[in-house]
């Protein structure tokens, strides 16, 4: 790991934002997760163990960008069986698609900490654009005088979109799962350079 000198906080239209430079997403402190309507009467939530992020924060914060890998085969809903269907050819198909891909293209409507993230998403070499409604959850200096900063986000897809259209029709009616997914991130970000 690149050692930096901590900067501190500094003052972005009444809110303390992170110093500029890039930031890498911190492993122990970060989840990568989605919730689905199942049987379409509960909801079933599951994360990625293994994601990636590097966060490049600019001079200008309007001008910062974000770029992530989510691996796959790292998913988890606590269900094995379930867990490697995702993994399958019916959804996720981790062995020819070892990866999710996130670039940021654009951040808009700042406003109190609160803003929006454009973004294409790629899914099994399908890419489309998202919009991810982010949280700054503050930024400050860890124990070791690492400059940090918390986030969360969120947005919800269509997964057929991606070529995620595995279902099974209900003798009740509807699907076993739900069409739209919410993605739900959190994490903590530390500053490399």
């Amino acid at each position: 790991m690149t050692e930096s000198v901590a900067i501190g906080p500094r003052d972005f239209q009444g809110v303390q934002v992170p110093p500029a430079g890039t930031y890498l997403l911190d492993a122990n402190h970060k989840r990568v997760g989605f919730v689905a309507r199942h049987l379409m009467v509960s909801k079933v939530r599951g994360n990625f163990e293994t994601a990636e992020a590097t966060i490049v924060v600019g001079e200008d914060p309007l001008q910062s960008s974000v770029s992530a890998t989510i691996q796959t085969a790292s998913v988890n809903t606590n269900a094995t069986d379930r867990d490697n269907h995702l993994r399958s050819g019916d959804f996720f198909d981790s062995e020819k698609y070892p990866n999710i891909e996130f670039r940021s293209t654009a951040l808009k409507s700042w406003d109190d900490g609160e803003f929006v993230l454009d973004g294409e998403l790629t899914i099994k070499d399908v890419t489309k654009p998202v919009e991810l409604k982010v949280e700054f959850e503050g930024a400050g200096k860890s124990p070791y005088g690492q400059d940090v900063f918390g986030f969360s986000a969120t947005t919800e897809i269509d997964r057929e979109d991606w070529g995620l259209t595995w279902n099974m029709a209900l003798e009740s009616g509807g699907v076993m799962v739900s069409k739209k997914i919410k993605i739900e991130i959190e994490g903590e970000a530390i500053r490399q350079a």
